[in-house]
């Protein structure tokens, strides 16, 4: 069985000119599929499986992040089911010289393990080891309610 702080993953991402919308931010395609990319390693981690994207739950901007700036991704698997594992998902804005961070994005995503022939396969129970993994599953799984 996996643990909850086993999945947490974290990636960066700068806005590059190539990465910006009209605006000046980053393109929310760009945030979308970073977000999948890392959700589904962090559901991968935990499966022991390949992992694709079954759903996504409301995906919010609340703000931009401009060109320059550095879009960091922030992922970890709080529920399963038999053959899904749900990852909550959150992207800041992240100020390179300074470290400041400012959420600018949240979601739930569903990934579904699948065999060598793409067929669904059943995952292993996730288990909640400490008080703060607690704490995550609980603020994950009242952030999908809200949705």
């Amino acid at each position: 069985m996996a643990t909850v702080s086993e999945t947490h993953i974290e990636n960066r991402e700068r806005i590059q000119p190539n990465d910006t919308n009209n605006y000046g931010g980053a393109h929310g395609g760009n945030i979308m599929r970073w977000m999948d990319e890392v959700g589904a390693l962090s559901a991968m981690r935990h499966a022991g499986e390949t992992c694709v994207t079954a759903h996504v739950n409301d995906l919010d901007f609340k703000r931009p992040i401009p060109q320059g700036d550095t879009c960091v991704i922030t992922a970890y698997a709080y529920a399963t089911g038999q053959t899904s594992i749900r990852v909550r998902l959150q992207a800041f804005h992240e100020s390179p010289r300074t470290g400041d961070r400012e959420q600018t994005t949240n979601s739930h995503f569903v990934f579904v393990a699948v065999d060598d022939d793409g067929k669904p396969t059943p995952v292993p129970e996730l288990t909640v080891e400490s008080e703060r993994c607690e704490q995550l599953q609980q603020e994950a799984l009242a952030g999908e309610q809200r949705e």
